[in-house]
């Protein structure tokens, strides 16, 4: 094994947290409509505890409104008490089988409150990527002082993997300052 064999071991999981950070940041609310604002949110239905993907068709609607079709129409009370208690600020409103939702606009002190939340979650991410930076290193430098990888190597291995987590952690900038750009629009 050599330092770039356990560089490109760490790769997956790198790209495991940007998937993550990219799904994260979806749930977040912005002023514009998405059904991935409530498909996770977990609805209490005959004693089980459900994503709402999972009990519905969720689509968004001309009028800028999400609406919801249950699959069973004895979902929809469950449905409507845990958006109701969901931090989204939405109010549903049963129309029939269909549950609309409406997003009322964003005020400045909600922008900031969600500014913060995006804040923390690229420490997160970052924290993470520092996270199998560090383990990477110290593989190296365990085979190094065992004799499985030269010091030159190891000064290369410190080097490529310096660069890949700058890699990440622009590709984590990138996201953040374009959810930051979708939340003050």
């Amino acid at each position: 094994m050599n330092h770039k064999d356990i560089i490109d071991k760490i790769k997956p999981e790198l790209d495991k947290v940007i998937i993550f950070l990219e799904r994260e940041l979806t749930k977040i609310r912005t002023g514009q409509i998405s059904p991935s604002l409530v498909e996770d949110i977990e609805v209490e239905c005959f004693g089980q505890k459900f994503r709402l993907l999972q009990l519905g068709a969720i689509s968004v609607s001309k009028n800028k409104e999400i609406l919801i079709q249950a699959w069973d129409k004895s979902y929809i009370e469950s449905i409507e008490k845990a958006i109701s208690r969901s931090s989204l600020g939405m109010n549903p409103v049963v129309d029939g089988e269909v549950i609309r939702l409406s997003l009322p606009p964003l005020s400045t002190e909600y922008r900031e409150s969600l500014l913060k939340i995006v804040s923390q979650k690229r420490e997160e991410a970052r924290k993470t990527i520092r996270k199998w930076r560090g383990e990477a290193w110290e593989e190296i430098q365990t085979l190094t002082q065992n004799g499985k990888i030269r010091e030159d190597d190891k000064h290369r291995g410190k080097s490529e993997l310096q660069d890949l987590t700058d890699l990440y952690n622009e590709k984590i900038q990138k996201l953040v300052e374009n959810k930051k750009k979708e939340i003050i629009e």
